[in-house]
């Protein structure tokens, strides 16, 4: 006897499950290849933020003065997405979305690409830093704190220009002299007050190196040995990516690998004032703040110890510095 299929809860067949295809990942900001990445709902809002933000930008840059033609009559102000991506090495496709606040890779090296095409001050590229989650140099951590005492010993080499960096050879403290001494590097927003950076990016009529290309290959050597054991550090990768996008000459002696000690040396600095100072760095590595080291120059010979007294007479009045063009 035959009878009709069973239709009881237990033996229906079962509803085909269904599959949702996987989401389109996001573009790579240099070949516009598929890289996920996922953004917690946090980050959301500050990646519109940043979007609306470099919208705004784009729009007050004309064509003409990116060096671009004007062309015929544009809808809206300012450049165009594809514009501004050809002059800032990037994917078209990856800066839209970024402008669209997708969740994309963004780099420290990228991001400072774009702020030069979009001709960003310090602080609207701090805030742009912010806005994609990228580290600021001018994070202070606990490492970079100069103890009281230490900044004693400084401040009583009175005739010795002195300073205390880190090993990305941030300035952490200096004494009046060395202040005197570099002026320029000093005065520099905190995130940009770096002796490395100084070196490669100061403009040759008033770099402090006198002989530049020595110093070089000296600093980046030392600053190799240090950035292997800080290995992913997100200060270390911002630093490095940004000075490799500010200057070509550090980028090819980076992409040689260097290794050197820190060791004594002797150094020729050119001084707009008093003229060449010919000094000895005699580094120290501090036993109560690991990670930080003294460095004291004293002169070599007569007239630097001569023109460094000139430096630090107390009516010694600095002549004023010229201005350069944005870079």
């Amino acid at each position: 006897m035959t009878g009709s299929p069973r239709t009881d809860a237990t033996h229906r067949p079962a509803a085909p499950q269904r599959i949702d295809p996987p989401s389109r990942p996001a573009p790579t900001a240099t070949t516009g290849r598929a890289a996920p990445q996922y953004v917690r709902p946090e980050r959301a809002a500050s990646r519109a933020e940043l979007g609306a933000f470099l919208r705004s930008r784009r729009e007050r840059i004309s064509p003409e003065q990116v060096g671009l033609p004007a062309g015929r009559r544009r809808r809206t102000p300012g450049l165009r997405r594809e514009e501004v991506a050809q002059l800032s090495g990037v994917g078209v496709t990856w800066y839209t979305w970024l402008e669209q606040g997708r969740p994309i890779n963004v780099s420290a090296q990228v991001i400072g690409g774009i702020a030069r095409t979009l001709r960003l001050d310090c602080v609207e590229y701090e805030h742009v830093k912010r806005l994609a989650c990228i580290p600021s140099l001018a994070t202070l951590r606990a490492e970079d704190e100069v103890d009281s005492d230490t900044q004693t010993v400084l401040d009583d080499f009175a005739t010795l220009p002195a300073v205390v960096l880190n090993g990305r050879y941030d300035v952490l403290a200096h004494n009046a002299l060395y202040a005197r001494m570099f002026p320029s590097l000093v005065a520099a927003p905190r995130e940009r007050r770096n002796l490395i950076w100084e070196l490669f990016t100061r403009p040759a009529c008033c770099n402090p190196f006198h002989e530049w290309r020595q110093a070089c290959e000296g600093v980046v050597g030392v600053l190799r040995g240090s950035y292997a054991r800080n290995v992913g550090d997100p200060l270390w990768t911002a630093f490095v990516d940004e000075l490799t996008a500010a200057s070509p000459e550090f980028a090819t002696a980076w992409a040689a690998h260097p290794v050197s000690l820190t060791r004594t040396r002797t150094k020729l600095f050119r001084h707009r004032d008093v003229g060449l100072l010919h000094v000895r760095g005699m580094p120290t590595d501090l036993a109560t703040s690991p990670g930080q080291r003294m460095s004291v120059y004293v002169p070599q010979g007569e007239a630097t110890r001569e023109r460094l007294a000139r430096l630090a007479a107390p009516d010694f009045v600095p002549s004023p510095p010229h201005e350069h063009p944005p870079r």
